[in-house]
Order: structure tokens, then sequence, then C-alpha cells
């Protein structure tokens, strides 16, 4: 029973479905930084985020890492419910990008409520959308923007997401996110703080224009 609930995420579901996730869905909440799922965990319920940002990653066999996209409130993930309607492994790490809250539904309720509600299914039907969307965005920025292009944009995203403009990661942090040096993200930054679009401090970077 989730007794802190609060699914008024932006998305208009039945009045009879929304007790049915009020009455199985189970609550959880995760501090910024930690993992949700991990790469090879098997997906037994499927996340409905009600508050917060998670950043969804792809790993290497050398286990480098790489920022697909980023889920907000009213989000959930596609490639959750791939892996649980196909019983497999997850092929993604997913990661609290600030503290959230969210319910995990069941499995076994995905199918039945998708032909039982067609909120239910037009919802499925749009984050299907709105993920490979992004991850056609992820691919056109790898393949055709510049890394510093690509470096501003990750900063953007990021902002976006938490509803901040100042960032919050050491430059090693965004190296990893970016699959690339240290080195070049350090010399990009200070690029991009001459061209005016950032603001450099200590511990955090401001973005000017959003």
């Amino acid at each position: 029973m989730t007794s802190k609930l609060d699914i008024s995420f932006g998305y208009l579901f039945e009045d009879a479905l929304i007790q049915e996730i009020k009455e199985i869905g189970v609550y959880k909440e995760f501090s910024t930084y930690d993992e949700i799922i991990g790469i090879g965990d098997y997906i037994k319920s499927m996340p409905l985020l009600i508050k917060g940002a998670i950043k969804i990653l792809r790993e290497d066999e050398h286990g480098d890492e790489l920022v697909l996209y980023y889920l907000e409130k009213g989000d959930t993930c596609a490639m959750t419910l791939s892996c649980c309607m196909g019983q497999t492994k997850s092929e993604i790490r997913a990661v609290a990008e600030t503290d959230i809250e969210l319910i995990m539904v069941p499995k076994e309720k995905m199918a039945e409520w998708l032909g039982k509600y067609k909120t239910w299914q037009a919802y499925i039907l749009q984050t299907y959308h709105n993920r490979m969307d992004e991850l056609l965005k992820a691919v056109d920025t790898i393949a055709f923007l510049k890394m510093d292009e690509r470096l501003f944009k990750y900063l953007k995203d990021k902002a976006m997401v938490t509803h901040d403009d100042v960032i919050h990661a050491t430059h090693k942090n965004i190296s990893e996110d970016l699959h690339t040096s240290r080195v070049v993200v350090s010399r990009l930054l200070k690029k991009l703080e001459n061209e005016g679009k950032i603001k450099l401090f200590r511990n955090s970077i401001k973005v000017l224009e959003l």
C-alpha cells in the first residue's frame, strides 16, 4: 500500500487505474547518485517517477558509460518496459540525478492494464515514442555535434531536468557521462566560459544560456 502517494504527475489516468496503482504500487525514495537499476538486473517492477530526475546510462565492455537520456516527473523508462515484458536482463543503468520519489508497479499488471485501461495503453505508447525520440537525439548528438557542442547541450539538459542553472558536478563526472577525458572537458569548459555561455566556480558550473 502506498501511503505517501501523489500520482498527479501530469498524465491523466482513469480514476479506477489510479486506485489500482495506489493499492498495488510500492512507494520508494532514492537519494542523488543512488543506483536504481543496474546493468544485468532482472526487472520485476516498472518505475513511475513522481518527483525528481533519473539519468539513464549505457555501459561498454570496459565499464565506460555514456548518458542516453533523462527521465523526469511523469516518465518511465522504455528499456525497463522491454525488460519487464520480455523477462530479460537490464542493459542500462539508472541513477538518481536528484533526490527522487517513484512508484514501482509489478510487471504482471502491465499487460493486464494495456487491455483494461485506454489511458495506460496511450501512456505506454507515448513513453516508447518519447524515449525513441530521445535516443535518436542522443545518436545525432554523438554523430553530428562537435565535442564542445555536446558538452554545452549536456549542461543545458542537466540544468533543465534538475530545474537549476547551477550544475554541481566535477569535471571527472562530466567526462564519464560524455565518454571522454577529464582534460578535454576542462579545456572545453574554459572555452565555453570565454564564449559567455557558462560561468565556472570551484565546485559548480552556472549555465548562462538556456
